[in-house]
């Protein structure tokens, strides 16, 4: 049964944890990142600390927690062969990682790399997951988003 009986509403128990927000934080000289406490605890009671990032072609990287992955890989997995270079995108570029007892996750070279990342990042909670950007790239996509104006898709949208 859904939030409110409507058929296609899910139970908050289906849904999961509901991640927002900025949070502005730092890489140690490893590539380790701190999660945020207000995370934290949600990602250890979700997935115990277990989670997997990947590649995303807008430049930043994509942080889930493992049981939400799991459900996106067995989804990429069953594309189309004329999926391929996509599925290597995000399945070829997939790493599985665990925070470690001071709640920090370890992003490797290579992702570091794909992604452009210094020392400062942003993490955003995008819902289900997250985003992590280098702090200036994001800032420049931001800035070439608001420059380009709300897509059209966007137009009955309000607060």
């Amino acid at each position: 049964m859904g939030i409110t009986g409507v058929q296609g509403l899910l139970t908050i128990e289906e849904a999961g944890e509901v991640y927002q927000g900025a949070s502005a934080l730092s890489m140690d000289a490893k590539g380790r990142m701190s999660i945020p406490a207000r995370h934290r605890d949600a990602l250890a009671l979700q997935s115990e600390g277990r989670v997997t990032l990947t590649k995303h072609p807008h430049g930043c990287l994509l942080l889930f927690p493992r049981p939400v992955w799991e459900i996106h890989r067995e989804q990429i997995a069953a594309w189309p062969m004329s999926a391929r270079a996509w599925q290597r995108i995000f399945l070829g570029n997939a790493s599985d990682v665990e925070m470690d007892s001071a709640g920090r996750i370890l992003i490797s070279p290579e992702l570091r790399a794909a992604a452009g990342m210094t020392r400062e990042v942003m993490l955003l909670g995008m819902g289900s997951h997250f985003e992590v950007w280098d702090a200036a790239k994001l800032e420049e996509s931001e800035s070439q988003a608001i420059a380009a104006g709300m897509p059209d898709v966007l137009n009955d949208f309000s607060f």
